[in-house]
C-alpha cells in the first residue's frame, strides 16, 4: 500500500515537472516557432521590405528604429504600433516618437501580406522583429536567425516611452544606465548604436551639438549648420544623414565618423570622447566583422526583452489597434 502510494506520488511529481517544463518552453522564443503554422512568414516579410526599401532607402533605418523604440517600452510587444484613440493613449505622441518614428504603413502592408499566407497566426511584434533584421540585411549588413513567438500587447506606456528611450542629448553615463535598465550591457549599447550607420536625423536633435559643442570637427559642424538654422523652431525638421559617408549602407563608417569627431548627435559623439567606450569604438573601426558580430548579439538580446508569450497578450488582426 505504501509502495503504491509512493509510486503514485512520484508519478504525480514527474507529471508536474513535465508541465513545468512545458510552461517554460512555451515562454521561450525560438527561431522555429512558425515552422509548422506559418513557414511562409519570412518570405512574406522580406518581399514587402525589399519593395519598401527600393522605393525609399531610408525606410530600412526607420523600421530598425521602430523595433528599438518598441522593445525599450514594455519589451518587444508591438505596443508602439497602437494608435491613440479617444479612450486609449498610445506611445506615438511621446516626445521620442512624435513626428519622428515612421514606417507604420510598411508594417501594415507586411501584416496584410502575412495574413494572406496564414491568417491569425503571426503577431505584429514578430513582424517588426523580422522586418528589422531584413532592413539591416537589405542595406548590406549582417544576417541572423530571428527568434519568434512573441504576442502583441493590449496596453501601451506613454510614460515609458518618454522615460526609457535614450534622448539624443544623453551623456555616456545616461546611455549606459538606460540600456542597463533593459538588461543590455555597455558593450551592447555601443554595438547597437552602430544602427546610426544608416538613416537621417532632424535638425532639432543635432542643433545644440553642431552650434554649441567643442568635441566636433569644425568643418563638419559648419556643413551641418548650413541645413539647420540656429534658432529653435526654424527648420526643426530639416534632415541630415547620421552617417556622413554612406547613409544607406550598413557598415562600420559610423565609428570612423566618431573617431574623426563627426558624430551627428551629442549622444553619438559621447561614445568616443575620452571615456570608457573609446577602445570599443576603435575596435569596430579596425574590424567591421567584429562590429557585425556584436551588433547581431545585441539585436538578439534586445529582441528577448520581456516578450509576451504563451497565452499572454493576443495576435492582433490590425497592428494599430487591439482586437
Amino acid at each position: 500500500m505504501a509502495r503504491a502510494s509512493a509510486a503514485r506520488c512520484s508519478s504525480m511529481i514527474a507529471f508536474l515537472l513535465l508541465l513545468a517544463l512545458a510552461g517554460t518552453s512555451s515562454a521561450q522564443l525560438s527561431t522555429g516557432f512558425y515552422s509548422r503554422t506559418c513557414p511562409g512568414v519570412f518570405n512574406a516579410v522580406k518581399s514587402v521590405m525589399q519593395s519598401a526599401i527600393a522605393k525609399e532607402k531610408r525606410m530600412g533605418a526607420s523600421i530598425l528604429r521602430l523595433f528599438f523604440h518598441d522593445c525599450f517600452v514594455q519589451g518587444c510587444d508591438a505596443s508602439l504600433l497602437l494608435d491613440d484613440t479617444s479612450s486609449f493613449q498610445g506611445e506615438k505622441m511621446a516626445t521620442p516618437n512624435n513626428g519622428s518614428v515612421r514606417g507604420f504603413e510598411v508594417i501594415d502592408a507586411i501584416k496584410s501580406a502575412v495574413e494572406k499566407v496564414c491568417p491569425g497566426v503571426v503577431s505584429c511584434a514578430d513582424i517588426l522583429a523580422i522586418a528589422a533584421r531584413d532592413s539591416v540585411v537589405i542595406l548590406g549588413g549582417p544576417s541572423w536567425d530571428v527568434k519568434v513567438g512573441r504576442r502583441d500587447s493590449t496596453t501601451a506606456s506613454f510614460s515609458g516611452a518618454n522615460n526609457n528611450i535614450p534622448p539624443p542629448t544623453s551623456g555616456l553615463a545616461n546611455l549606459t544606465s538606460l540600456f542597463a535598465a533593459q538588461g543590455l550591457s555597455q558593450k551592447d549599447m555601443v554595438a547597437l548604436s552602430g544602427a546610426h550607420t544608416i538613416g537621417l536625423a532632424r535638425c532639432t536633435n543635432f542643433r545644440a551639438h553642431v552650434y554649441n559643442e567643442t568635441n566636433i570637427d569644425g568643418a563638419f559642424a559648419k556643413t551641418r549648420q548650413s541645413g539647420c538654422p540656429s534658432t529653435s523652431g526654424s527648420g526643426d525638421n530639416n534632415l541630415a544623414p547620421l552617417d556622413l559617408q554612406t547613409p544607406t549602407v550598413f557598415e562600420n563608417n559610423y565609428y570612423k565618423n566618431l573617431v574623426s569627431k563627426k558624430g551627428l548627435l551629442h549622444s553619438d559623439q559621447e561614445l568616443f570622447n575620452g571615456g570608457a567606450t573609446d577602445a570599443q569604438v576603435q575596435s569596430y573601426l579596425s574590424s567591421q566583422s567584429t562590429f557585425f558580430q556584436d551588433f547581431v548579439a545585441g539585436m538578439i538580446k534586445m529582441g528577448d526583452i520581456t516578450p509576451l508569450t504563451g497565452s499572454s497578450g493576443q495576435i492582433r488582426k490590425n497592428c494599430r489597434r487591439v482586437n
